[in-house]
């Protein structure tokens, strides 16, 4: 087994201008969660200075204070941070004018920007301008690679021999990052040996090395950088578990996504992150599109070709008895684990463990027995 990538970076606030709070800021919660790839030493935000970050996220104290501004931070910090992240997922992926404002204010600061918005700062003259001329960067994480270096799905995959699960939604913004690392800490600490497949901006902010930012991927070549990023990871690092983040959901109208996850990933194993106090899909409660019911989405994983092995709960939006009624009703219709990722043990995690281990004894080492129709496309382009 080789040893795997050096992926960090240095030293880090989190920007989050008032909205720590607010489930936007889920860039910002999968960072205090934690990263390899940074070192956190603090967030910005005017609304809840004074608290600890990890407190108010969940209850857990992680040493990383919130701070009101950047003079607040130098007061007890010795030393700039070498980045600040903007830890918001806004929509649209553009920056307002208040924004563009704290940006150039860091940037004149000598502070490197990490931005994972859709708007590229480094192609906006004034932004590329004012890192070069205070010693700063710009890393623009969504900047998408360029076509001739991006990967077409070739069939690999059915070559690879190491089990996969899929943790996919039944919308947007229901937590599947979160249970997706909350599985990979879980693994390890059971003996395993796990690495998360990222599909999204916070998931490369965490510090795994294998994936992709699958909205910053051209359309032809998002099967094709899943299953390089596969194939990359079972090569280099051979790991006992692939856990791989699902994005949007299978049915939401206004980006429908996860089928790649199971076909083109050749995946197996699927865990669905539910929300089940959230009546209509996020983004466009105005619409009233109705949350899918989830029979229907382990029906339609089974469908795919993939096995339901655990359904995850989200539990924003009810109290702790409805939730845990839910629970305990929706295990025995469908007769598979129904788990709270965020409950301490015995609960949470800890009782999604036998599931995997089984799974990883069923997969890990038998052949694969997908039917092979597939075309080599290297072949075919070259005749």
């Amino acid at each position: 087994m080789k040893a795997q990538k050096n992926i960090w970076m240095g030293t880090a606030v989190i920007l989050t201008n008032g909205r720590l709070h607010l489930d936007d800021a889920k860039t910002a919660h999968g960072l205090i969660r934690g990263t390899q790839r940074f070192d956190i030493t603090g967030v910005i935000d005017a609304y809840s200075a004074g608290k600890d970050a990890g407190m108010l996220l969940d209850g857990r104290h992680r040493d990383i204070p919130v701070y009101a501004d950047m003079a607040a931070y130098l007061n007890e910090n010795r030393d700039n941070p070498d980045f600040a992240i903007i830890g918001l997922a806004l929509c649209g992926g553009r920056l307002d004018e208040e924004w563009q404002a704290i940006v150039m204010d860091y940037l004149n600061m000598g502070i490197s920007i990490v931005n994972g918005m859709h708007m590229q700062l480094n192609q906006i003259p004034a932004f590329a301008e004012a890192a070069s001329r205070n010693n700063a960067r710009i890393i623009d994480v969504r900047a998408a690679k360029p076509f001739d270096q991006c990967h077409f799905w070739s069939g690999r995959i059915y070559d690879m021999k190491i089990p996969r699960i899929a943790v996919i939604g039944t919308d947007c913004a229901v937590g599947k990052r979160t249970t997706s690392r909350l599985i990979i800490e879980a693994c390890q600490a059971d003996g395993m040996d796990a690495e998360m497949i990222y599909t999204g901006q916070t998931g490369w902010l965490q510090g795994n090395a294998y994936g992709f930012i699958l909205d910053a991927t051209l359309n032809d070549f998002v099967s094709g950088e899943l299953e390089d990023a596969i194939v990359r990871c079972e090569l280099e690092v051979g790991p006992d578990l692939m856990v791989i983040e699902g994005q949007s959901a299978l049915r939401n109208p206004s980006g429908p996504c996860g089928s790649e996850m199971i076909l083109s990933g050749n995946t197996k194993g699927v865990i669905i992150q539910h929300a089940p106090f959230r009546p209509f899909v996020s983004g466009v409660e105005s619409l009233q599109c109705l949350l899918p019911d989830i029979e229907t989405e382990v029906a339609l994983a089974k469908m795919y070709g993939a096995r339901v092995i655990a359904i995850t709960l989200n539990d924003k939006g009810g109290t702790p008895e409805e939730l845990i009624r839910y629970q305990e009703d929706l295990e025995k219709r469908l007769e598979i684990p129904v788990i709270l990722p965020l409950a301490p043990p015995p609960e949470g995690m800890a009782r999604l463990m036998p599931q995997i281990r089984a799974f990883i004894r069923e997969h890990g080492q038998l052949p694969d027995t997908t039917p092979r129709h597939r075309v080599n496309i290297e072949k075919r382009i070259d005749n």
